[in-house]
């Protein structure tokens, strides 16, 4: 059915329903599980005394990335699928549609719920973005 598969998550618990979603479907078909959190960056320094504030937020946000991955990829261990784990910078539809590509991606999960209010008016869902531009098929799973 797939070979690999990759899903996206935030750390939330409405993204865990898609790791799980995603981590099942793995072990099912015998797929490898691409799990990928997008973090998000400061991107540009314009005072020596942000400088810190940069650091402290960079050290903080690998954390979080980290023991956010380390938890999907122990729901996946749970499932009986093999997982690998991606931290990645940058915008989270473009990172992930991006991860695909590189990794020869036959399906990508995302949960539909996340970016909330203005900002996801501004800049669009990232399930919406990932299903209009993915060259694989994409699952939108409900997570509310």
């Amino acid at each position: 059915m797939y070979s690999t598969i990759v899903v996206g998550t935030d750390g939330s618990n409405t993204a865990e329903k898609a790791v799980t979603h995603a981590a099942q479907l793995a072990a099912m078909s015998g797929a490898h599980l691409h799990i990928a959190m997008v973090a998000p960056r400061i991107p540009v320094l314009v005072a020596p005394d942000m400088v810190i504030a940069s650091t402290e937020w960079n050290e903080a946000t690998e954390q979080s990335t980290r023991l956010a991955l380390e938890a999907s990829a122990a729901i996946a261990e749970g499932a009986g699928a093999e997982a690998t784990t991606h931290a990645l910078g940058g915008d989270p539809a473009d990172a992930l549609l991006s991860l695909c590509e590189q990794v020869d991606a036959d399906l990508l999960v995302i949960g539909n719920r996340g970016m909330q209010g203005a900002r996801r008016f501004l800049l669009g869902s990232v399930s919406s973005r990932c299903a209009h531009h993915a060259d694989c098929s994409v699952l939108i799973v409900q997570t509310t």
